[in-house]
């Protein structure tokens, strides 16, 4: 059964969709088989992911039509027609790494969205929306034996984000250190409860809809700091402060708020699982040199090969230091991630 894990942040700038590509990567790497889900109208998942077919994928007949957009589109258009899988395109470098492609006009469907969770009583052909999207990816994950879908929501409070969060079972905050970050986690500490509230009370006007919204509760896995630089091997002063912030922030006000809501795992997982007591699954600098690399050639920093790092010598034995490096990282990561939702059974997902 497809776990659903989505990367959120209405701060924009904090790497969510590089986490969501690395973790994806790195889950895939160690066996599972993942889809990514860009649900942000940027695409830059979708970008990273198919490099420079990116423009082909949406020009060809053959692919143009297998996109989360058009994956949905039968609810929106009120047409009989049901929603069906798509075909999704998985990496050439990376054979159990799956892409539910976004679209730029995605936005679009917010209006109706916004709608729908205002007026599903009245109006019975609007029921199903909500539910379109995780209708989509459980028949995507059926057809690809798909263990975890990560979602990258784009950084914003709109319906589409409230209705992928709400339909999630996991979810992770991507942060760097600056001040608009630290309010940004005080912000989600009101909102997030918000938005469950909201789907505890209503979550009965879906139940009779061809694609109900999923039963369960998203839970916190853990806070990703980075982008920021470093010296002598820790993170300069300049950030230290901030990241210490964000972390008490999300200790002291967060997680109070999502616990009250039932939106925390029980403490003693976190600890099962090899998570910090400040839930900081890892302290990641900025990615440098390695980054221009992952631009390039579209695979994350560190699994990029030796022949793909363009120097020599001794700056390349660095970059394979930090590449190492990064790798035991997001293994970590990875692993903290598994082992926390492995405690569950299918009933506590969404599913």
């Amino acid at each position: 059964m497809v776990k659903k894990i989505v990367f959120f942040n209405h701060k924009g700038g904090v790497s969510k969709t590089t986490s969501t590509f690395n973790i994806g990567w790195k889950l895939a790497e160690m066996g599972h088989r993942v889809l990514l889900v860009d649900a942000d109208p940027q695409c830059n998942l979708t970008s990273v992911f198919l490099g420079e077919k990116f423009d082909a994928y949406y020009d060809d007949a053959d692919t143009c039509s297998n996109n989360i957009m058009a994956g949905v589109h039968p609810a929106f258009a009120g047409t009989p027609d049901p929603i069906r899988t798509i075909n999704c395109p998985n990496h050439s470098f990376n054979r159990d790494l799956y892409l539910l492609p976004g679209h730029m006009n995605l936005s679009e469907y917010d209006p109706q969205l916004t709608f729908a969770i205002n007026a599903p009583v009245t109006l019975t052909a609007m029921q199903n929306l909500p539910g379109s999207f995780n209708q989509l990816i459980v028949n995507i994950a059926e057809k690809y034996d798909i263990e975890y879908a990560l979602i990258d929501l784009n950084p914003g409070l709109s319906t589409l984000n409230q209705i992928l969060f709400v339909s999630s079972d996991a979810f992770i905050i991507p942060a760097n250190p600056d001040i608009f970050c630290v309010m940004a986690i005080k912000s989600l500490s009101r909102i997030l409860p918000q938005w469950i509230n909201w789907k505890n009370i209503n979550i009965h006007n879906f139940t009779h809809a061809t694609y109900p919204m999923p039963n369960g509760t998203p839970r916190f896995i853990g806070e990703i700091i980075q982008r920021f630089n470093i010296r002598k091997g820790v993170a300069a002063a300049i950030y230290r402060p901030l990241i210490d912030t964000i972390k008490s922030t999300v200790k002291d006000f967060l997680i109070p708020a999502l616990s009250r809501v039932s939106m925390t795992f029980p403490l003693e997982s976190y600890n099962d699982a090899h998570i910090s007591k400040d839930f900081c699954l890892a302290e990641i600098k900025d990615f440098a040199t390695l980054g221009q690399q992952y631009q390039k050639t579209g695979i994350p920093v560190f699994a990029i090969p030796d022949d793909k790092l363009d120097t020599t010598g001794i700056v390349k034995d660095q970059l394979i230091q930090s590449r190492n490096a990064f790798n035991e990282q997001f293994t970590t990561i990875a692993n903290n991630i598994t082992a926390l939702l492995s405690q569950y059974g299918k009933h506590d997902y969404n599913i």
